[in-house]
C-alpha cells in the first residue's frame, strides 16, 4: 500500500535538524517517552539515542505498526499499540512523568489535546507535552487575551496548561509537503488552578457563549444562567461586551459559579 495515507493525515517528517530540535526541548535521559504516531519511526530513533527508560509508542496504521513491531521486537524497552490514539485509554496506560511527543494529524490536533487536558487526576501521570500542529491552531492554543487569536481554546488550554512556542517548521520538512505551516508547542501542567469540579463544564460554558461570538453575552448566558443576579458575584462581568472581550479567569469563575448551583 503507498504511503502516505490522506485519510490517516499522514505527513512524514523528513528534516534532521527539525528531529533534533523538537528532542532537545527537553532531556530524555532515563525518563518515560510516549510517542504518537510514530510512523515510520523516524522521530523514534533520535529519542531511542537519548537512553529513555521506556518508550512507548501509538500508531493507528496497522501496517505501520507491524513494521514498527518488527523493527523493534528486539529492545525491550518499547511497548507498541497499534491504536487510534483518540480511542485509546492514555491516561490508564501512562506511566509517571511520561514526556509525550506528536507530529499530529492537523484534521484531529484539537481533539488529541483537548483530550490531555481532560485527564481525570489532576496533576496528570504526563510532565510535559510537545506537540506539533498546523500553525493556524497552534496560534488559537497559544492566543492571549486581548489578541486576535483568543478564543474557546486558549480558555480551555489556559486552565490547566503552561504552553510555550518553540518553532515553526516549513512545509519542506515534511514528505508530502502540507500546504500550510507548522508550529511545535511544549506544554506543561499547571499545579495550581481555580478549583473548577469537571474540566467538561468549562468545555460546555464556552463552546455555548463563542456559539455567537460577534454579540453581546447578554443573550448566550441566559442558556445557562436563568437567573441574571447570580451573575452579581462575578467580578469585571460585562454582559454587554463580546465573548472575545471577556478574560480568562472571568470564564473560570463563571465555571464555578455553574457548578455550585
Amino acid at each position: 500500500m503507498e504511503y502516505p495515507k490522506k485519510s490517516l493525515g499522514q505527513n512524514f517528517l523528513i528534516d534532521h535538524n527539525i528531529k533534533r530540535k523538537i528532542i532537545n526541548t527537553t532531556k530524555l535521559f532515563n525518563k518515560n517517552v510516549l510517542e504518537i504516531g510514530p510512523g515510520k519511526g523516524f522521530l523514534t530513533n533520535e529519542i531511542l539515542k537519548r537512553k529513555p527508560k521506556s518508550l512507548t509508542l501509538i500508531e493507528k496504521d496497522n501496517i505501520l505498526a507491524n513494521r514498527l513491531i518488527s523493527k523493534y521486537k528486539k529492545n525491550k524497552l518499547i511497548k507498541i499499540f497499534n491504536s487510534d490514539i483518540l480511542k485509546f485509554n492514555i491516561e490508564k496506560n501512562i506511566k509517571k512523568n511520561t514526556i509525550i511527543f506528536g507530529n499530529l494529524p492537523y484534521n484531529i490536533s484539537s481533539q488529541i489535546l483537548v483530550k490531555f487536558i481532560k485527564f481525570n487526576k489532576w496533576p496528570p501521570k504526563y510532565s510535559d507535552l510537545v506537540l506539533m500542529f498546523q500553525k493556524e491552531m497552534a496560534e488559537r492554543i497559544i492566543g492571549k487575551f486581548n489578541s486576535n487569536n483568543y478564543g474557546r481554546m486558549s480558555i480551555l488550554c489556559n486552565y490547566r496548561l503552561h504552553m510555550v512556542k518553540k518553532f515553526n517548521v516549513s512545509p519542506n520538512c515534511f514528505l508530502p509537503k502540507p500546504k500550510v505551516d507548522s508550529t511545535v508547542i511544549q506544554l506543561q501542567p499547571k499545579n495550581e488552578m481555580i478549583k473548577i469540579k469537571n474540566i467538561e463544564n468549562l468545555e460546555k460554558i464556552t463552546n455555548i457563549i463563542f456559539s455567537n461570538k460577534r454579540k453581546m453575552i447578554n443573550k448566550s448566558i441566559k442558556k445557562i444562567f436563568k437567573r441574571k443576579e447570580k451573575l452579581k458575584k462575578i467580578k469585571n462581568l460585562d454582559l454587554k461586551k463580546r465573548p472575545s472581550d471577556i478574560s480568562p479567569n472571568v470564564y473560570y469563575e463563571l465555571t464555578e459559579l455553574y457548578e455550585s448551583f
